[in-house]
């Protein structure tokens, strides 16, 4: 998630442990350690411009990493400030755990996919329920701990804690309903499910993007869930072959091997752009939930050597005009 949810969810954790006489170091640590594992996006190569999307959210947003990780912020803490203000290495160590634990766990609520349990598996945990950025489940945490600290009562600092529960419990129950209501629109189309996934989209969990494959293709419609539901209808691109769309492309070439990174990022959410034939998309995220086309992808290229890289791009588009439509859809304004 955004940096700023990482910080307060960390310090909502740690206050919530804390002492009155120490909630303020309390509250600054866990913010802090609840940030840390997010340096992880300084790993990246010039040469490889999808290293970085393999190694975000990887060994250091592990659970296994998590004693690892708190013993590195706590040395740098202590030593920085935390021993100037007479609190010991033991709680310094206990209140950037509790932080630390956090982000990871955070993480895995969203669509991106979180590496929980490397080293024992590389599967990409993703729980779908709650956007990179929301702001109705971002600002009452924000609200409780900075009351937690002037008040210095942890007792705000645990209702900080009731209302991510809460709304990770409301946002669950949205996504089993988004799903449900998709998967019976699908069988009334005769389409042949064999997966479907909803995430909501983008800091929201009332409108949400579905996708659901059948055979040759990915299915693509948005649902807004009030006391009634609304479909959006949307698109469908077809499943990649790789074989098929590239017969060009040799399994022992560079491109083929990032393609297959790429693939595994993605969870195999991928579409070819309908503009250009070279260019394949993570159709999980795009700029309104009934859209395939993603907001990142790669650029293949048969000019290029063997040993040459994939192009990264991304396809940000900042029309207002679409933020527009996603809040006419979250309001019930829209009609397609």
């Amino acid at each position: 998630m955004d940096p700023l949810t990482q910080g307060v969810v960390g310090a909502a954790a740690s206050q919530a442990s804390s002492k009155k006489n120490t909630i303020y170091l309390a509250s600054l640590i866990g913010l802090l350690s609840g940030l840390a594992p997010d340096l992880d996006i300084f790993i990246r190569s010039d040469t490889d411009p999808l290293l970085f999307l393999q190694y975000h959210r990887h060994f250091t947003h592990s659970l296994f990493f998590i004693p690892f990780g708190a013993l590195l912020c706590s040395i740098v803490f202590y030593y920085l400030f935390a021993k100037s203000l007479s609190l010991s290495f033991k709680q310094t160590y206990m209140y950037s755990f509790i932080g630390y634990a956090t982000h990871g766990i955070i993480d895995s609520f969203t669509t991106y996919g979180t590496l929980l349990l490397w080293p024992f598996t590389d599967d990409r945990i993703a729980w779908n329920t709650v956007s990179v950025i929301d702001p109705i489940f971002t600002l009452p945490v924000l609200i409780f701990i900075t009351m937690a600290v002037f008040k210095k009562n942890k007792l705000f600092s645990v209702y900080a804690l009731i209302w991510i529960l809460l709304y990770q419990t409301v946002a669950y129950t949205q996504k089993i309903r988004a799903e449900s209501i998709i998967s019976e629109y699908a069988n009334t189309s005769r389409h042949d499910v064999q997966t479907i996934e909803a995430k909501p989209s983008f800091g929201n969990i009332i409108v949400w993007k579905v996708i659901y494959t059948s055979s040759e293709k990915h299915h693509v419609n948005a649902i807004r869930l009030g006391l009634k539901h609304k479909i959006y209808q949307g698109q469908t691109v077809d499943k990649l072959d790789i074989n098929k769309s590239f017969p060009w492309l040799n399994s022992d070439h560079q491109q083929a091997k990032d393609l297959e990174k790429f693939k595994w990022f993605s969870n195999g959410y991928l579409g070819i752009d309908k503009n250009d034939s070279n260019v394949i998309y993570d159709i999980r995220f795009s700029s309104l939930p009934n859209e395939v086309e993603g907001l990142w992808g790669v650029r293949l290229n048969r000019t290029k050597s063997k040993d040459e890289h994939i192009d990264y791009i991304t396809n940000r588009n900042r029309d207002i005009n679409r933020f527009v439509i996603l809040l006419k859809m979250i309001f019930d304004k829209y009609e397609n």
